[in-house]
């Protein structure tokens, strides 16, 4: 009894150390010495993910639906993830927070769902820059959910990124878009479930979280893709399979880039989603932001690193705004971007 316990010890210790994961399975602990560069190296590698991710979406929704979207990100995402979970245990994926797994799942899909229903009505830097504000409405859902103060300070980094966000909208400007409301849905569900997951983070590992959540999504996404089916355009197979390739990919990095370094130093970097996705709107779909608009997107990134370091220096990094994960998404988580 003892022999099988330590050998299956020894199997989730090799299975933690392969993915980046702590050995303490808990995700902010972490027991190996800090390589700032490398974590930088990985979290900027994740969003560049995320950032190719969305613009796989946007090409796929001129076919298919969000909810179609949706389910093939999840469903690709958790059969690649099978094998690791798989050799990690079974075991590993029993829970006691199946009520709080099911609230960041929902949360997490529904910032998805709203994010490509944006992004195939308005440009890929402004839907992801706007799902990427998520950590400028964290402080207004821990106020709610865990009752947990704004400092005066936070209100600076907070002013500064909505104020960003009036740039981009450009409300009045005759350059607003209805679906622009919809990325601000899709970041105040990503913050959610970012809270969500910053609480899983204390006793859950990042592949149990990861697991679920694309479980959760998977199940409740079937359904709206089989009523909203329509077969894809030939190349749309291609970009459906993709979303969900560079969605675990970008999860996976960004495990392993919190490994290497706190979220607390890595999180501005998070930002560089936006770059990414600037890059690809204008060598894609030969788009370019107006002065306003460039603006808003330095203000909104500004304001949403000075609330995210702020929100640590104030709580400490055992209470991640942004979890140590899985942007989201998370990116999540993960993520996630603005992932969840």
């Amino acid at each position: 009894m003892n022999r099988a316990r330590r050998l299956h010890n020894e199997k989730r210790e090799t299975v933690c150390r392969s993915a980046g994961v702590p050995v303490t399975m808990s995700a902010t602990t972490n027991s190996r010495p800090e390589n700032l560069w490398l974590g930088i190296l990985l979290t900027v590698l994740g969003f560049l993910c995320v950032a190719i991710m969305s613009a796989f979406g946007k090409a796929a929704s001129a076919s298919v639906s969000a909810g179609v979207l949706v389910f093939f990100q999840s469903a690709i995402s958790l059969l690649l993830l099978l094998p690791w979970v798989l050799w990690a245990g079974v075991a590993d994926l029993k829970t006691q927070h199946v009520g709080l797994h099911i609230v960041r799942g929902i949360a997490g899909l529904l910032s998805q769902y709203f994010f490509f229903l944006a992004v195939s009505n308005i440009s890929l830097l402004d839907a992801v820059l706007l799902v990427n504000a998520a950590p400028l409405f964290i402080p207004f859902v821990a106020l709610i959910w865990l009752k947990t103060r704004i400092a005066g300070m936070l209100w600076l980094g907070l002013g500064i990124g909505f104020l960003g966000i009036v740039l981009i909208l450009q409300p009045g400007a005759g350059v607003f878009h209805w679906a622009s409301l919809l990325a601000l849905v899709a970041g105040g569900f990503s913050a959610i479930a970012l809270v969500g997951q910053g609480r899983l983070t204390a006793t859950e590992p990042a592949s149990r979280i990861l697991f679920y959540y694309f479980l959760i999504s998977s199940i409740l996404t079937a359904p709206l893709a089989v009523a909203r089916w329509s077969t894809p355009e030939p190349n749309a197979w291609t970009w459906l399979l993709g979303v969900g390739v560079f969605m675990i990919a970008s999860q996976l990095l960004l495990v392993m880039a919190y490994s290497h370094a706190s979220a607390a130093k890595l999180s501005p970097f998070n930002y560089s989603v936006v770059v990414f996705a600037g890059f690809i709107d204008w060598l894609v779909w030969d788009r370019v932001p107006n002065l306003l608009s460039v603006a808003g997107v330095v203000m909104v990134c500004a304001g949403g690193v000075i609330a995210t370091i702020h929100h640590r220096r104030t709580n400490g990094s055992h209470r991640p705004m942004i979890p140590e994960r899985a942007a989201q998404p998370t990116s999540d988580l993960v993520g996630k971007g603005g992932l969840p």
